[in-house]
This record gives C-alpha cells, structure tokens and sequence, in this order.
C-alpha cells in the first residue's frame, strides 16, 4: 500500500503563489522593456548622438543617431540622423555599415540637399579601404565607381573638386595593379599576357604615372617576340609624350640595338 501525506488546499496555494512569482517577472520584464524603449524627445535624443560625435565616441553616437530614426521615423531630426550615423560609422572604422546607411538615405531621399555629401562620404569609406597593390584592388574599384557617379550627378558640388583628386589616385592605383601583373607576365616570358596588361595602362588609364614605364615594356615584350615594328612603334610613342625620361633612353637603345634574345639573360631591364 502506498502512503501520501495531502494537506488541504496546499496545491492551490502553490499554484497561487507560483502564478504571482510569474506575474510579478513578467510585469518587472514589461516595466524594463518599457523603461529602456520608452519614448523621449527627439531632440534629446539626438543631442546625444551629438555630444558622443564630439565626444569621439562614435559607436554610441551611431547608436543614438539610429534612436532618433526608430523613435520619431517622420520627423525631420531622422532624415538629418541617418546621415549623421553613417557619419559615426564612417569614423569608427565600420566602413560596411557606413555604405548601407548611405545607400539608404540615398535612395530614400534622392533629391535631398545633402545627398551629394552622401556620395562623397561612401566614396571615402570605400576609398579608406584601398590595399596594397599585390592585393584584390575591388574598394579600389568601388572608390572610383561612386566618385566618378558623384562627379557626374553633381559636378558643381563642394565635393566634387576632391572627389577629382581621390579619383586620379584611384585610377593610378589601379594602373599600379596592372604593372604588377604585367611584370610578373614578363618575367616569365608570357610576352602576349604582358602587352595585354601594359596595353590596359596604356588606354586605360591614359593620365597617370604609370604610362611612361608601360610603353618601356610594351617595347620590350615586342623585341623580345621579335616584333621590331610594334617595338619601334611604342618607343615613337614613348619619345613623342615622354622624351627626356629614363623610360626613353632604355626603349631608345633597345630598338637602336634590336635588344637581346629572348633566350639571353637578363633581356628585360632590372626594375
């Protein structure tokens, strides 16, 4: 026979109590859900996100700058905010949360006075990514790809004049990745995948500081395929645009001589 000890009412009373213990957490959760997402003035808020900027704390900036949005969406502190987070982010380095809160404002309010600023500010966030040239060069890319839109939409823009200049040194970084390239296919004698890429520089990149040696190689590769006309050619090119560079003097002796074999070492000046 089993045995069980029952006093009357005491399931009930624990069940009452268990259900006060539950309400009571339950209503103290409520009470400090409601206390951290309680609504405040907006411009409170956004004083906040201010004082942090300056503050150099920029992540809780972000943070208050995003508050303002999520509080008051339709007032116009939350325009203004948007553009100021992607400010916070773009100082604290969070470069991809500084792009997708720019492609927002953007594309939410594309006729806004400070949308120009907004191309400008992604342009930098790409651009601050810029690696070495050895490296995958697609901020690079990314960089020149939103300044030369910024330039395009807007070319009286306060920042379109130092958009110009970051562009040039995108487009001479890019130049600099083709070298790179470039040499490496000549000294392994890839001569056709060699012209390929100082070609590219050549064209491509017509304005910058790379031209002059991409002619020097394009004339190298030729001689070394035994291609003396396009050799003659480039050095032609190479004197009429560049005539007292070292480049010249090197394509110059080069033809004059008809340069070493392909089979000879070295054949291809030492950089």
């Amino acid at each position: 026979m089993r045995w069980s000890l029952t006093i009357p009412g005491l399931d009930r009373c624990l069940f009452a109590a268990a259900a006060f213990c539950l309400a009571a957490v339950i209503a103290g959760c409520a009470g400090n859900e409601e206390e951290e997402y309680a609504e405040r003035p907006v411009a409170e808020i956004y004083n906040e996100g201010v004082n942090a900027l300056e503050g150099g704390e920029y992540d809780q900036a972000a943070e208050r700058f995003d508050e303002v949005e999520r509080q008051h969406p339709y007032s116009p502190w939350a325009v203004r905010a948007q553009l100021m987070a992607a400010y916070a982010y773009y100082q604290s380095n969070e470069y991809e949360d500084a792009v997708a809160a720019l492609d927002r404002f953007i594309q939410l309010h594309p006729a806004h006075r400070d949308v120009p600023y907004a191309y400008y500010l992604k342009g930098l966030s790409h651009y601050e990514q810029i690696s070495d040239v050895a490296r995958d060069q697609q901020k690079t890319e990314d960089a020149r790809r939103v300044f030369e839109e910024l330039i395009t939409r807007y070319p009286d823009s306060a920042y379109s004049r130092d958009a110009r200049l970051k562009l040039d040194l995108t487009n001479d970084h890019l130049a600099g990745k083709q070298m790179v390239i470039g040499r490496y296919y000549l000294t392994q004698r890839h001569y056709l995948a060699a012209i390929n890429r100082f070609q590219m520089v050549v064209d491509g990149y017509g304005t910058t500081t790379h031209v002059a040696e991409a002619l020097l190689r394009l004339v190298e590769a030729y001689t070394a395929l035994g291609i003396n006309d396009e050799a003659q050619k480039m050095a032609a090119i190479l004197g009429h645009n560049f005539p007292g560079s070292e480049w010249y003097a090197d394509a110059y002796a080069l033809v004059e001589t008809g340069g070493p074999r392909p089979t000879e070492e070295p054949w291809y000046k030492v950089w």
